[in-house]
């Protein structure tokens, strides 16, 4: 090869830099070019350690317990209306007719009520009208005892019973299951061929009649009883009730309807031998 053709080459080698030799690794770094090691726990540890455990403060506690009574309430409301909705659903038109009605009655009834308690308020807060209110509240307190009492006279709906007893079976405790049993239908003033009966009334046989706290009344009984009649009527009525005990004597009762009934047979107002009122 001629001094010629080896100068380019020559010249370009004298131009290129000269190789330069790695450099060693980095203490910590490995000959591949891995990070360096570090003495410290990884990434992750100090995430989780970080996090738990949880490091809450009074007032996060507070709004984390508020949060889930909110949520439990709302899930409790949301069940509650869809069985309500489910069992309403699935109801004939005549119940739920029934349910609205009852409904309308309630409101009108807790209406009724708040306007009462509304006018009380008014008449205790007036303090010229409270010795008039006190006076005609003893006034109707004195007139529903009287009724209880017999001392005064009574009228209202009612019914009137009449035992027929030709047979001359009819005893005391026949007529006095009758008083019991309207009593407890709701029976407020009763009367017994012209004796009143209260609270202490007696009855007993006398003579093939009955004679009631004292007086003695004969066939037919009639009996003239305030309240409710719708209640009154049946009570007597009921299978192995009164009506049928008395006809099982051969007696024949006849029960009247009435939308007023005058209870006019007093008694006398008795003073207790030995009872007083607590408040003296």
């Amino acid at each position: 090869m001629s001094d010629h053709e080896e100068q380019p080459a020559n010249r370009l080698r004298e131009e290129l830099p000269d190789e330069v030799p790695p450099s060693p690794p980095a203490p910590g770094r490995d000959p591949q070019g891995a990070r360096p090691e570090r003495n410290g726990p990884a990434g992750r540890q100090r995430l989780l350690k970080g996090l738990w455990p949880p490091r809450l403060t009074r007032a996060q506690l507070i709004v984390a317990l508020l949060l889930f009574g909110l949520g439990f309430g709302l899930a409790v409301q949301v069940a509650s209306n869809s069985d309500s909705d489910s069992a309403l659903r699935g109801a004939r038109q005549e119940d739920l007719v029934r349910i609205l009605d009852e409904l309308d009655d309630r409101t009108q009834r807790l209406e009724d009520e708040k306007q009462g308690l509304e006018k009380q308020r008014d008449e205790l807060e007036n303090s010229s009208d409270q010795a008039e209110e006190a006076r005609k509240q003893t006034l109707e307190k004195e007139r529903q005892l009287g009724i209880l009492a017999g001392t005064v006279a009574a009228q209202g709906p009612g019914i009137t019973v009449t035992i027929e007893d030709t047979k001359g079976t009819v005893e005391a405790d026949m007529l006095l299951d009758a008083i019991q049993e309207l009593r407890a239908a709701g029976a407020e003033a009763i009367q017994v061929n012209g004796v009143r009966v209260v609270a202490g009334t007696y009855l007993a046989d006398a003579d093939n009649s009955v004679a009631v706290d004292g007086n003695k009344i004969n066939a037919p009984y009639r009996f003239l009883v305030i309240g409710k009649p719708q209640d009154l009527e049946p009570a007597l009525n009921i299978p192995g009730g009164v009506v049928q005990t008395l006809e099982k004597e051969q007696a024949t009762v006849t029960v009247e309807r009435s939308s007023k009934i005058v209870v006019d047979a007093l008694r006398a107002a008795e003073r207790p031998d030995y009872a007083r009122s607590s408040s003296q």
